[in-house]
């Protein structure tokens, strides 16, 4: 095992891929000599060359259509959007071609494209530069979503996405690059559609998804020291979302907590929370509780940034208050 970061983990899932298979190839701002604007592609320009690292204008709609094209075609493409807030201007190209391509020709043309994207706040980026819209995808038949919160998860979710013949939206959160985590040494892959138990706990679930999962983790550690034991649950793919392993730590627990960074309204905990109350309604003892980010714009200004973002404190205190 190798304690690596966040960053050198999806890089390593890059190059060991794109040396597997020579259809894979990147495209999007700034990757090359420049290495990607958070540092995750710096280097590969100088092993692969420009022809598989590929810099593109500044248009996220050229970007990602090109990635449509090629894969259709038979490559498979990795495409950057420099901010996740940017992959609105790709919409068309994402939700009415890549998600429906497939089947609308019944199968006969597949579309095995990656979007890396990085979401999230934290970095006074603003408004326009800090959202967390992964609901929009997970709405969207045909999308693959994933957020992996540690480095091990990153590099074999990256890897299974490139490998996946369906087109897969892969969120990174700007805060989580520099977090260290233990990563094998040799080939592993890490299943798409398989939660995780980060913490096993008998008297409440806690589901987080991205940064949140190491804010619910933090949370536990002080509920613990109050005799509180709580599970956490990372479902790291958020489509296809594997419910039943949330409802067997549910039944287990009788308590739900879910947390994202996403504004509450119509954000993926909705999902999460409507799920369990249809499948395992019998199985609470309190009402299904969200910690997520306001239904507001993100502001710049730091201190109402913190404001925004869900924090461990939040959690402790939603939990002990569905606890009794």
């Amino acid at each position: 095992m190798a304690n690596i970061t966040y960053r050198e983990a999806l890089r390593e899932a890059l190059r060991e891929e794109m040396r597997r298979d020579e259809r894979v190839f990147m495209l999007g701002e700034d990757i090359g000599i420049y290495g990607g604007c958070l540092g995750v592609t710096a280097g590969l320009i100088e092993e692969f060359g420009p022809e598989r690292i590929r810099n593109t204008p500044i248009s996220e709609a050229a970007i990602a259509g090109a990635a449509v094209g090629a894969a259709a075609m038979g490559m498979r493409p990795i495409a950057e959007i420099m901010y996740m807030d940017f992959s609105t201007i790709a919409m068309d190209q994402l939700v009415n071609q890549a998600a429906k391509i497939r089947y609308m020709f019944g199968g006969k043309a597949k579309i095995p494209m990656v979007l890396r994207t990085q979401a999230g706040a934290g970095r006074s980026n603003a408004a326009q530069h800090s959202q967390s819209l992964e609901a929009w995808y997970v709405h969207v038949p045909g999308l693959y979503v994933i957020q992996p919160s540690t480095p091990y998860d990153a590099k074999g979710l990256l890897k299974s996405a490139i490998r996946d013949d369906n087109p897969v939206i892969f969120i990174e959160h700007k805060m989580i690059y520099a977090t260290k985590g233990e990563v094998p040494e040799g080939e592993y892959l890490v299943p798409i559609g398989k939660a995780d138990v980060k913490r096993e706990g008998s008297d409440v679930t806690i589901v987080a998804t991205s940064m949140m999962v190491l804010a619910a983790l933090e949370a536990a550690d002080v509920l613990a020291k109050e005799g509180i034991e709580a599970e956490v649950i990372d479902p790291r793919t958020l489509y296809p979302l594997e419910i039943d392993a949330i409802l067997n730590s549910v039944k287990k627990t009788n308590h739900l907590v879910i947390v994202h960074e996403a504004n509450e309204r119509c954000g993926f905990g909705a999902e999460v929370a409507a799920q369990v109350a249809d499948k395992g309604f019998d199985y609470l003892d309190a009402p299904i509780k969200r910690v997520c980010g306001p239904n507001s714009v993100i502001p710049y200004n730091q201190h109402l940034e913190r404001l925004f973002i869900p924090s461990k404190e939040r959690i402790v205190e939603v939990v002990k208050g569905i606890l009794g």
